[in-house]
């Protein structure tokens, strides 16, 4: 089977941690870069792949993949051989996917909410219950460490790595010294570190 992905993205973005799950599998993929200051993700060709006018996306064969958590998913399965992904059968398989779901249904909603000062909505309405009891069921996840799944590294601490470090960044979650160290150790791998150089080169060409 070719393998070979396409990756429309757009540097210093969401996507940028699909960049760097990229280089830890060691995958194959062609790039494709959008700049988004000058509205590229706005045009007919784009919205042709995603209409929301978001990265990331890949495209593989014919299959369309947008959302983060989406990607990861399909990208360690891609690569099983990487071991990043827990498969069927793996007893850490449910909780790889919980928290890679809990990242889009939970934590960017939460997050989000509170950055815009929005009225929080009762607990049986909002998709995450309230932002305590949600940064606390994260917190007490990453307690058990070092990694989300413990002593396994997954594709799904590339994801949690790179959101945490941009909002805490932001400081749109609380500097909590697990979250703090948890970031940072993710954000030590080799493949973060050339992401954020290979972006840095991006935005300087976009830049120019």
């Amino acid at each position: 089977m070719d393998r070979r992905v396409t990756f429309f993205h757009s540097p210093n973005t969401r996507s940028s941690g699909i960049l760097a799950l990229l280089r830890e599998l060691d995958a194959d993929y062609a790039l494709k870069v959008l700049n988004m200051k000058a509205g590229e993700q706005r045009e007919p060709a784009y919205l042709a792949i995603n209409p929301m006018g978001k990265v990331p996306a890949i495209v593989h064969g014919e299959t369309l993949v947008t959302e983060q958590p989406a990607i990861v998913i399909y990208l360690g399965d891609l690569y099983p051989e990487s071991g990043l992904a827990p498969q069927m059968g793996d007893p850490l398989r449910g909780a790889y996917l919980r928290w890679l779901v809990f990242y889009g249904s939970s934590y960017e909603p939460a997050v989000v909410d509170r950055a815009m000062k929005h009225e929080a909505s009762s607990k049986g309405l909002s998709p995450y219950g309230d932002f305590d009891t949600m940064l606390a069921t994260l917190v007490a996840q990453l307690e058990k460490g070092p990694w989300l799944l413990g002593e396994r590294f997954s594709a799904a601490d590339v994801l949690w790595g790179t959101a945490l470090g941009w909002t805490l960044q932001f400081g749109l979650v609380p500097d909590l010294p697990v979250l703090r160290a948890y970031a940072e150790r993710v954000n030590a791998r080799p493949a973060l570190l050339w992401a954020r150089e290979k972006d840095a080169e991006l935005a300087a060409a976009q830049g120019a």
